[in-house]
């Protein structure tokens, strides 16, 4: 933290407009001054730009508006100066490297976001909504990690943790100061109330934190089948793009084929696979076992059967796999005869023909309907999106479960004290109020350079 860091803030790849760098740091303003032209510029107030030249000695490097923010009213509240020079790789480059001659230091990934949390401007949940925003890969996916970088989520979760502080800090008045009668008297009957609240509003955050992950991530979608039912054909229709190679041939797809689109604001991922059957083609084997860790770990699995040929045994196992999971049939080929027996087995079944594009906007609505996200911009966004934060809000959930369950029988009211801190606590770890180092160190080298 006392090092000057510097690094390009914009996507320095390929040719624009401009290009920002960004210097944070106790020397920021100083190191500046020693490459800029301008000389009113150490001593100008905070939130000013000025113009002038970044000079190397004599040679000039480049045009600039350089802003100034002084500490402690910037995004890390330390002092911090914007460069805005030319656009391109090379310029920027330069600056940079002349920066670093000066004083700065290159900073790690996310290390500007890792001060602004470090020196308390923002807590641990905005801070990695801050790093989903600039990933959001739809609309739904925005309006989410905004809620988390405005504070909205954090709110959420500190109503619950006053909840819990305030009963646990009657319980304390209680243990420790039996004589103040006027505080009220903690009994099972009386925390009951408290706790089934503290319950509701934890599990419809779990809930609705589930779907939160659904819409930052997409939903991940295996399609599989035989050799030749359609799989590809299926994945084109879908994409509306000929994204596979679609032969005749059993056994053209080798290797998975993914493609993805937004469908009422959720990003369907699709993951067209090698057809499934008993092969001695090394290629082709091992193909097929992708395939197959590739269903048993997607949010979906959409089996393509065709509807002009019976069942045959490669099939027959196909539908055993999916009897355990979120699974679609999808009957390919209606345009042509009907061979295909009547299946007993309670999946949807979307009937379709990939040729004329007939089926596919009900596949894709029964997508919508699964995973309950018919209206899904009418939803809350104010939820938690990773698996970090929902295995927290996880564990304060099973506490409180835990105190209710031992709330029922012959237990004195301060050991339920216990259960209910521990939930307090995890939910302190969601924003960050308690952290290990390593925890931290890790989420913010996922940022990009210059964040």
């Amino acid at each position: 933290m006392d090092r000057t860091i510097a690094a390009i803030s914009t996507n320095n790849i390929g040719v624009g407009a401009i290009n920002i760098i960004r210097i944070s740091g106790e020397e920021a303003i100083e190191i500046v001054s020693k490459i800029f032209t301008n000389k009113k510029f150490p001593k100008a107030p905070s939130h000013t730009i000025h113009y002038g030249f970044i000079k190397d000695n004599e040679k000039i490097l480049d045009e600039v508006l350089v802003m100034l923010m002084r500490a402690p009213k910037t995004y890390t509240k330390e002092d911090v100066v914007e460069i805005n020079c030319h656009g391109g790789s090379m310029t920027a480059n330069k600056i940079v490297e002349l920066l670093y001659k000066n004083g700065a230091v290159p900073a790690e990934p996310g290390e500007f976001t890792k001060r602004a949390f470090l020196n308390g401007r923002i807590n641990l949940l905005e801070a990695e909504s801050i790093e989903d925003l600039l990933e959001a890969k739809n609309e739904n996916a925005r309006k989410m990690a905004l809620n988390g970088v405005s504070g909205k989520t954090t709110k959420l979760i500190e109503s619950l943790r006053e909840k819990m502080v305030s009963l646990l800090a009657n319980i304390e008045v209680n243990i420790d100061y039996p004589e103040y009668t006027d505080e009220l008297q903690i009994t099972k009957e009386n925390i009951t109330p408290v706790l089934t609240e503290i319950k509701e509003e934890l599990n419809k955050i779990v809930e609705e934190s589930q779907n939160g992950k659904i819409i930052k991530n997409g939903i991940n979608i295996a399609i599989i089948g035989r050799p030749n039912v359609g799989k590809s054909s299926l994945l084109n229709a879908l994409l509306e793009e000929d994204k596979a190679i679609v032969t005749d041939i059993s056994g053209t797809t080798r290797d998975i084929v993914e493609g993805s689109i937004i469908y009422q604001g959720i990003s369907f991922n699709f993951i067209d696979t090698a057809g499934i059957r008993e092969t001695e083609d090394i290629v082709e084997k091992i193909g097929v076992e992708k395939s197959k860790r590739v269903q048993a770990t997607s949010d979906l699995t959409i089996l393509v059967l065709n509807n002009n040929e019976k069942l045959t045994k490669e099939d027959e196992e196909l539908l055993k796999t999916i009897i355990n999971q979120k699974a679609i049939i999808f009957i390919n080929k209606t345009d042509l005869e009907k061979k295909l027996p009547e299946l007993s087995i309670e999946k949807p079944i979307i009937y379709g023909s990939t040729k004329e594009r007939k089926g596919i906007e009900e596949l894709k609505e029964e997508i919508i309907q699964i995973f309950s996200l018919e209206d899904v911009s009418h939803k809350n966004l104010a939820c938690l999106f990773n698996t970090r934060q929902i295995a927290l809000a996880k564990l304060a959930l099973q506490s409180i479960n835990h105190v209710i369950k031992e709330n029922k029988k012959d237990i004195p009211v301060d050991m339920l004290a216990i259960d209910i801190k521990e939930a307090w606590e995890n939910l302190g770890k969601i924003i960050g109020e308690a952290y290990e180092e390593e925890l931290v160190d890790n989420i913010f080298k996922r940022f990009c350079l210059g964040k």
